[in-house]
């Protein structure tokens, strides 16, 4: 690889680095910080337990489509999310899923 090269996985890294910090201390998709912490025990392997009264509320408050749109990126399973485990959270908290989701 050449230097170019390294300086941009470099930045790649940097960026990724500032957007999950800056991501702990703000609301992504209508979920506070205080929403997924409350749904972590339900969307983290290996023995996921069932969504809080307090999960289900920030599901409830959630943008659903802007949260499927994370379901294929890095950042769920960079936080020690599972996503197959998060996209259940709506049908266990009796929340209609979006469509196409």
């Amino acid at each position: 690889m050449d230097v170019g090269g390294i300086a941009k996985v470099v930045a790649l890294v940097a960026a990724i680095v500032v957007i999950l910090y800056s991501a702990k201390a703000m609301t992504l998709c209508n979920v506070t910080d205080d929403g997924f912490t409350a749904c972590k025990p339900s969307v983290t392997p290996p023995n996921p337990v069932m969504p809080s009264p307090e999960c289900c509320e920030a599901v409830t408050g959630a943008d659903l489509q802007c949260l499927c749109s994370y379901k294929h990126s890095f950042l769920l399973p960079s936080l020690g999310i599972d996503p197959d485990l998060a996209l259940a959270l709506p049908a266990k908290c009796n929340v209609p899923s979006p469509a196409n989701c």
